[in-house]
């Protein structure tokens, strides 16, 4: 195909959504053969048992920080690309390239030990982070770039297939497996060569040249959002400490405590981390518009908890079943696909319940659903009742995701949308830190299952948050 902008007045044909979205499989799958699968399993081998959430915990801290800033430089510099290729695909390639060869560059790391293999998986866990984004940059900017504003209703919907229940469908039913059998090689392999497939058909992408000068670059949103994430890492790392000194000295105590110590922490960051982080960028503008600073907290806390039970399944698995370490992955990779599977499903539910009723209830709602999907993990007491939690998760998470993002539509100031639901990364990043740093330390000390209940009360205190948000 020839490198032709797609406009308004030309015809989209099918494929054309196909190459545009394809790239965001690649991503999803590579999240969660990594986070989900090989990360935590190579932590295990190189920390041993007494101290992988801990240090499982730190590098999510620190990759998910890094990704955050990654995403937005290049996002930046793609706005202001004039490569012959596009704006994107040049990212797009070249991160996709990166990614493929540190990916392979485990299997050697797998074969180190002890503390030197921590470290080097570290190293290596942070520039898959920097490539990954640098990849993800281009790839969200296609369809604003080259699909016409009447078309992008259906152009979401094919990124949304291809984002969430498809690769969780491969991770499932062909790499867990593997990796379940002791084939880790083989299945970094697999995952690297379906991202390079995913790559090249969106080289297909019909993207011209941007001809006109978009002006200088303008650092201040970076800077800005660089501060941000300083200061949000300077409070989930003080309260991580608070944490790690409270444990010696509770020594022997029930494991209530710790975990109301845990739940307390996580809470603190939430809200102490977002009133700072907003206040850093908005200065007046957030006290003045405290509704959207208890959206972006409501968010933030019920994606803590999403976000973290898939991170930590596969060591919850591990404990609550005795399962060895490669049959509790098998596990691992099976349950986001049932999830995956439920959030589409009641995807379409949820975006029908947002149009006809209250936002700010169905956003509670969804709170108190995933209070009740916890609790059949925590206490049920066999596998298929994971199952029927990764269901009632799914639903929460359906119209979470929906009814919060449409009642922040209504909330925010109409010219300057774009800005203030970018704010809204901010909670994603910053879930996945806080869970894992936090509560991999109360995982060590009291196990994973008191981990999975911490997570329920996050979405307790995301229900919680929601009442406090008046349009």
């Amino acid at each position: 195909m020839t490198a032709e902008a797609i406009s308004p007045e030309r015809k989209l044909h099918w494929y054309d959504y196909i190459f545009i979205n394809t790239n965001w499989f690649a991503l999803t799958l590579r999240s969660q053969v990594l986070a989900g699968l090989v990360v935590p399993l190579l932590v295990q081998t190189f920390v041993g048992e007494e101290q992988k959430g801990t240090y499982f915990g730190t590098i999510r801290l620190w990759a998910l920080m890094t990704a955050l800033l990654a995403q937005a430089l290049f996002g930046l510099l793609s706005d202001h690309s004039r490569l012959k290729w596009g704006r994107r695909r040049p990212f797009i390639f070249l991160g996709a390239l990166l990614e493929a060869v540190i990916i392979l560059s485990m299997i050697w790391v797998a074969s180190l030990e002890g503390m030197t293999g921590y470290a080097i998986l570290f190293g290596v866990y942070l520039l898959s982070m920097i490539s990954s984004n640098m990849s993800q940059a281009g790839t969200q900017g296609l369809i604003p770039d080259v699909v016409p504003q009447p078309k992008r209703g259906i152009a979401s919907g094919v990124k949304m297939l291809l984002e969430v229940p498809l690769p969780l469908v491969l991770v499932g039913l062909v790499i867990a497996p593997m990796i379940s059998r002791g084939q880790m090689p083989t299945a970094l392999v697999v995952t690297v060569a379906a991202m390079l497939v995913c790559m090249g058909l969106t080289m297909l992408v019909r993207e011209k040249r941007l001809e006109t000068a978009p002006g200088p670059l303008n650092w201040k949103p970076f800077l800005s959002l660089a501060l941000m994430t300083a200061v949000f890492t300077v409070i989930i790392l003080g309260l991580g400490q608070i944490v790690k000194w409270s444990i010696p000295a509770l020594e022997g105590a029930s494991r209530f405590v710790f975990g109301a110590i845990g739940v307390a922490a996580m809470a603190a960051a939430v809200v102490a981390g977002i009133f700072a982080s907003l206040a850093v960028h908005l200065g007046k503008e957030a006290r003045q518009n405290t509704p959207f600073t208890w959206l972006v907290i409501s968010r933030l806390a019920a994606l803590v908890a999403i976000n973290n039970i898939a991170s930590f399944l596969l060591y919850f698995i591990q404990e609550k079943f005795g399962l060895p370490r490669e049959q509790a992955a098998g596990l691992a990779g099976t349950l986001p696909m049932v999830l995956g599977g439920f959030v589409v499903l009641f995807g379409l539910v949820a975006g029908w319940l947002s149009d006809r009723f209250d936002r700010k209830l169905l956003t509670f709602l969804s709170g108190l659903i995933g209070a009740a999907g916890v609790v059949v993990i925590v206490v049920g007491p066999n596998i298929p009742l994971m199952y029927l939690a990764a269901a009632i998760i799914g639903l929460a998470y359906a119209l979470f995701n929906v009814a919060s993002w449409a009642l922040g539509t209504d909330i925010i100031p109409k010219e300057r949308a774009g800005e203030y639901l970018g704010l809204q990364n901010l909670a994603g990043a910053g879930a996945g830190a806080i869970g894992a740093y936090i509560g991999g330390v109360i995982a060590d000390a009291s196990g994973y299952v008191l981990m999975m209940a911490m997570f329920g009360v996050m979405f307790l205190l995301s229900a919680g948050a929601a009442l406090f948000i008046r349009k």
